[in-house]
């Protein structure tokens, strides 16, 4: 191991080398590693023309000059394969402009890769992303038109009578890895980091590929004196440290002060959280929350489903459930915003590809998860729109493996006032974009699949939830002094079919106070 200089970083990489690059939205992202690269390219044009794979992009959801966001120099990235790409913004639509070939592959499926990789298997085979734009039928993991110029990452094939897809491995060159500290002789500790996420991975990944690694720290500790249980990468396994102090000028983007309530270093009183006004996001949140059940797993994705966890501590019933987030935690209450990937009170953390070893399996006993479009079949989409492309994160391994699935968001988009008084959801300014379409531009989750695997699937909004049925969507409850003609039907591009027993949502959900369902939540009646 070697202590060199941020400035150096660029050297060690060459023209075309693929560069793994570790981080999970704003957590764990290495910074001064990526910087290097942007520096060098803009001042000798080199490297040029790298690959870069990551999980969940390194990004703050704006145009800074962090991340992802760095990278997006024309003639600086030759390709990109990663789960999620829209984190930073200024990438995200670098590719939707077709400035280089990507692919978005599930963020289960990239992990495992990386694995795979490590192990020089060829790749591996598995049944996520069937009848999704993963599925080589559809778009085959296409984020942009040049990709579907290039070789394909993913094919069908047919093991034991049945369909599954096999994703390729590729070389990985180089990693590039934020950890906690070094010790002087190499061996890095992870032990203030929230998010373990893909860095031993993608550095065994790298190293067994005959390439390099690259970490970057806060500090250097003496030899031998890290704690061996918090050494998560050994030092046989790096080849370069560069020590860079965290930078807190962009608040909470990449956690730059220890946090130990994230960690499992300390726990605090979740009733300390603040609660959220009652708008129409916690409307959503709490609808969604009413199907939860004492004991239940449940990943909660990211956005606006992160209501349903302040619901459940304003609730009182937090500790009797498990919020399971994919990058690793399970337990606590997952962080929102823009450090997504990271929980408070965490029961434990373990590395992403192992918690999707878990999800694949079914160990989630529900997951509630954005929803953004949603067409006549049932299909959803998060991952493209337009020349917006954010790939899907962890969304198709979750909601193809999960039996009951919740997706949630407001009925219309842009430019939607709503408001909630003496009970009743009152809306002043309609939304321009309707969610509910004929198809969906993007297959993130597959209805058909879903269908054929009994899964239980909810749509909820604060107008209205459906459900998929056999027959096609179904709307089963409608919100206090919400019309169905005028405020639901004619904002929808399909007609739904409607339930014999269409009902009110519950009144409780429309007012100011606790909702008190924690009595029958423990004994397990359906709410």
């Amino acid at each position: 191991m070697k202590i060199i200089k941020k400035e150096e970083v660029a050297k060690l990489i060459k023209d075309n080398d693929m560069v793994a690059i570790s981080g999970s939205g704003g957590s764990g992202s290495p910074e001064a590693l990526i910087k290097s690269i942007m520096d060098s390219y803009l001042k000798t044009s080199h490297p040029k023309n790298i690959g870069v794979t990551c999980g969940i992009s390194p990004g703050n959801l704006t145009q800074d000059d962090v991340g992802m966001n760095m990278l997006a120099k024309e003639g600086l990235v030759g390709r990109a394969i990663c789960a999620h790409l829209g984190m930073g913004r200024v990438f995200g639509n670098a590719i939707g402009n077709n400035q280089f070939p990507a692919f978005a592959v599930p963020l289960g499926v990239i992990n495992h890769l990386y694995r795979a990789i490590a192990g020089h298997e060829v790749g591996i085979v598995t049944h996520i992303g069937l009848g999704t734009f993963a599925d080589p039928r559809i778009e085959g993991c296409c984020a942009n038109l040049k990709a579907k110029k290039l070789n394909p990452i993913v094919e069908v094939v047919n093991i034991g009578g049945k369909e599954n897809l096999f994703y390729h491995s590729f070389p990985i060159n180089v990693a590039l890895i934020k950890a906690s500290f070094a010790d002087s002789d190499g061996n890095i500790s992870l032990e203030e980091e929230g998010v373990i996420g893909e860095q031993y991975n993608m550095a065994i990944a790298a190293h067994n590929s005959g390439g390099i690694v690259i970490v970057e720290v806060k500090d250097i500790k003496p030899s031998k004196s890290l704690r061996a249980r918090n050494v998560l990468i050994h030092s046989s396994y790096v080849d370069y440290v560069v020590v860079n102090k965290p930078d807190d000028k962009l608040g909470e983007y990449n956690i730059p002060f220890y946090r130990p309530e994230i960690t499992g270093d300390k726990r605090i009183k979740l009733e300390d959280i603040e609660i959220r006004k009652l708008d129409e996001r916690k409307i959503c949140g709490r609808r969604s929350a009413m199907e939860l059940r004492k004991g239940y797993v449940i990943n909660l994705g990211v956005g606006m489903p992160d209501s349903v966890a302040n619901v459940a501590a304003e609730e009182g019933i937090s500790e009797d459930i498990f919020l399971s987030v994919e990058s690793g935690p399970t337990g606590g209450v997952p962080i929102g915003g823009i450090v997504f990937g990271a929980s408070v009170n965490p029961d434990s953390v373990i590395q992403t590809a192992e918690q999707f070893d878990a999800y694949n399996g079914g160990s989630l006993d529900m997951a509630i998860v954005g929803l953004a479009e949603v067409d006549k079949y049932g299909n959803v989409n998060v991952s493209k729109f337009g020349t917006r492309v954010t790939g899907p994160g962890g969304f198709i391994n979750i909601t193809q493996c999960t039996p009951k699935i919740v997706f949630m968001g407001t009925f219309m988009a842009g430019n939607l006032e709503e408001e909630i008084k003496d009970g009743k959801l009152i809306i002043k300014h309609e939304g321009n974009k309707k969610k509910f379409v004929n198809n969906v531009e993007q297959i993130t989750f597959s209805s058909k699949e879903a269908i054929k695997n009994n899964q239980e699937i909810l749509y909820v909004t604060e107008r209205g939830v459906f459900k998929l049925t056999k027959e096609g969507v179904m709307l089963i409850e409608i919100a206090p002094n919400v019309d169905l003609e005028k405020d639901i039907l004619a904002n929808m591009d399909f007609k739904p079919l409607i339930s014999k027993d269409l009902k009110l949502m519950d009144e409780r959900i429309f007012k100011e106070g606790k909702m008190k369902i924690k009595e029958n939540f423990l004994k397990g009646i359906k709410l």
